[in-house]
Formats: structure tokens, sequence, C-alpha cells
């Protein structure tokens, strides 16, 4: 089936705009559901209240030019009562933007944090922050509300190219970078780094928290994928399956699986609590063997998002499409076409697939179905309890199976 179109967002263009610099690398979600967010290249971040974009879809058709958003959208202004209301920024962070996280004081689930002093933040309901990693190795943290700059994190000497805020609201972030380390930031403490976590033989592409925040999955070349304990800031251990670069992954939203893509033309669906590989969806017929990793480089999978129903996973690759998977199932359940497709994620509500090309964004409808008992008790258990605590259950051996995710 394909998937059906829902709107875009398209880069303004000028004649003498050259494609090399306008790669969206990086597109994002608040947790709140309250912004969108862009890299649109050559530097420039665009931040917009994702309720106006999508009645403007719904009032405009399918085609949405940024530029003239800003015609329709609500302007910041002095007015104390519009203070919080969602406005659109533009902004420019000096160089290439190569990732993008939202960070908010508001923990989805209750936070491990006890006895917050805060420095240059206040706590409270209306913090929110969006990361930006540049080219050069710096980060730079902007207020979503007003869209002026707070922290200059510079510790990196090579490009940021992936980031992910804890989700439990203590605004810890972590960045993932091409000098082969990844490092966990205290925003909470002005911006002071906590750590930094080796191991990376390469560089690093990707980093997600695990939706408990204990967990840390990085992501990186020479087949490299690592799960961190956030909690002692040490390994884990390491995931082995793939056969070539490591570029992107995400937690389930149980946190029971952990989605990864690769180079080598697969995604593969793991359990990380006991490093098993429980899914493989690949996008190349027949897949290529592990002396031929790479495959054809028309198919190296780009990205890779988990729908917050937890049984849906989108991948991005260069076969110029983009494909919705059930998490039980081997083949793609819908179809999109996107050419020069680079980054993808989920709207905060699972409703809507966000994909990055060329400075611009395309939006699709995600497959809605019913999920089944089994899958809802699952993800239910899965959210307190790894999968060896569910093994050792004192019940019967019938109902563990059930709970457990087996494909």
């Amino acid at each position: 089936a394909r998937s059906r179109t829902v709107g875009e967002l398209l880069a303004p263009t000028s004649p003498f705009d050259k494609k090399c610099g306008r790669e969206n690398w990086t597109v994002a979600f608040a947790p709140d559901g309250s912004y969108f967010a862009w890299s649109q290249g050559h530097r420039i971040v665009k931040l917009v209240p994702w309720s106006q974009c999508l009645n403007n879809f719904l009032l405009h058709g399918t085609k949405n030019v940024a530029n003239s958003i800003s015609t329709r959208l609500p302007r910041q202004n002095s007015d104390s009562s519009q203070k919080n209301k969602p406005c659109e920024h533009i902004i420019d962070c000096g160089d290439i933007v190569w990732s993008l996280a939202f960070g908010s004081s508001v923990p989805e689930k209750q936070s491990r944090c006890v006895n917050i002093e805060w420095h240059r933040f206040k706590f409270g309901q209306d913090q929110l922050l969006l990361a930006t990693g540049l080219n050069n190795g710096r980060i730079k943290i902007w207020d979503v509300y007003t869209g002026k700059l707070l922290l200059n994190l510079m510790d990196h000497t090579e490009v940021v190219r992936d980031l992910t805020f804890a989700p439990d609201g203590s605004l810890i972030l972590v960045s993932a970078s091409r000098d082969k380390t990844l490092r966990a930031w205290d925003l909470k403490d002005d911006g002071n780094m906590v750590k930094v976590l080796r191991g990376h033989p390469n560089w690093v592409y990707g980093c997600a928290f695990s939706p408990d925040s204990a967990l840390l999955c990085s992501v990186g070349a020479s087949k490299a994928v690592f799960l961190w304990d956030m909690d002692k800031y040490s390994m884990i251990r390491k995931l082995e399956g793939h056969h070539n670069d490591v570029v992107a992954c995400e937690f389930s939203p149980d946190g029971a699986l952990l989605a990864t893509a690769s180079y080598d033309t697969r995604v593969y669906v793991w359990d990380p609590h006991i490093g098993v590989i429980l899914m493989e969806f690949g996008h190349l017929f027949p897949p290529p063997t592990p002396i031929f990793a790479g495959g054809a480089n028309d198919r190296w999978v780009k990205s890779v998002s988990f729908s917050h129903d937890g049984l849906h996973i989108a991948s991005l690759a260069d076969d110029k499409m983009v494909r919705f998977w059930r998490i039980d199932e081997e083949y793609p359940v819908q179809v999109a076409p996107l050419n020069n497709g680079l980054c993808c994620t989920f709207s905060t509500d699972g409703s809507v697939l966000a994909a990055g090309q060329d400075g611009s964004v395309y939006f699709w409808a995600t497959p809605r179905q019913v999920s089944s008992l089994q899958h809802l008790c699952r993800m239910a258990i899965r959210r307190v309890m790894p999968t060896n605590q569910v093994k050792n259950l004192p019940i019967p051996s019938k109902v563990v199976e059930f709970l457990c995710y087996q494909f």
C-alpha cells in the first residue's frame, strides 16, 4: 500500500543557491508536540508551531512553502498574554547543522532527579530547549519560546552528528561526534560536561536514550552498536550482527526493543537486554553477504524511527523509498517515494512521519492498525520489567511466551 501524503514544508530557494549545503540532516518534534524543527541547510534551523502546520496543510492542501508560513503564523510580541504562545523562529546557528534535539524540564515519567539546584534555567512547565549540533563541533542551546541563544557547549573536536535528551526531564544531553566519543552534558548545571564515553573505534553516528533514561544506545562506523548504563556511565555490552557502518538507532516506547539501521541494507530489531536480534528488515534482495557487506549503495539505510504505538517502524533508504514496517512482518505494510531522503522521525502522537531532504520536509500519514491484546500486554509489562525479569516471573511458561517479544 502507498502511504498518503499529509503535507510539505519547502525551504525557500534563490537562483544562486547551490544544492551543496542545503542538506536536511535532521528533523525533530518537541516532546509535548508543540513545535517542529528542521535544518534548512546553510546554517539555518526553522522552528514552527506544529498545530499551525497541520492547520495550514488542511487549509492550503499538501503544498506549504516554509517562506510563506510567516505570513500566517503568529509572531512573537511583547504582550505578556502572548508570552508562551507558540511562535515561529528562524535560527542562524553559525555553521552547518547536523543534529537537533528538543529537551524539556517536564518529565515524561517521574524524574530520577532530586534536590535540583537551578542556575541558568528555572524549573517549571515553561522550560523547552532546542539543542543544535554543528559542523565545527559546537553545541548551541536555544530557548524555543524566544529563539534566544542560552548556551554554547565547546568540547567536541569534530562534527556533532547526533543529540538526544534524557526523557526524564533531568535535562541531561548526550552528544555523538565524529571525534569517536559521546559526551554527557548537564544543562541544569549551566551545561557542564558530566562524562566522556569512549569505546567507539571510529565515527559515532547516532545515540538514543531508552524511555526510562537508564540506557543509552550509540551506533557508529565499524559495525558498532553499544549499550551504556547511564547511572554509572559505563558500557554494558556490544551488540554484534551488522556487517557495515550503523547510522541510526531508536528504542521502542516500552524500552523492550531497539531498532538499528545500517549501510549493510538492513534494519535489525533487537532485544537490547539480552543482545538478541529478533527481526530483520531487508532493503536489498537477496541480501548482500558479509564479504560484500555494503551491498549496492543505493540500498543503504539512512534513518530509522519507532512509532509511539510500538508496532511500526519507519526506515529511509537510498533507493528513494520510505518504508513502514510492522515489527512482526517481514515486508513493508506501506511505502512512499522520496528522493535523497536523509532523516526521519514520527510525530509525538505517532500519526505523522516527517522526512528531510535537501532543506525541505515531507510528511506522510502513518499506518493505523488496532494493536492486538498480546501487543498491549507486552507493552504494559515491558515498561516496568526487562526481559530477564519477565522470564523469571512465577507464571506458566505459555504466559511468559505471550509476554515476550518473539517473532
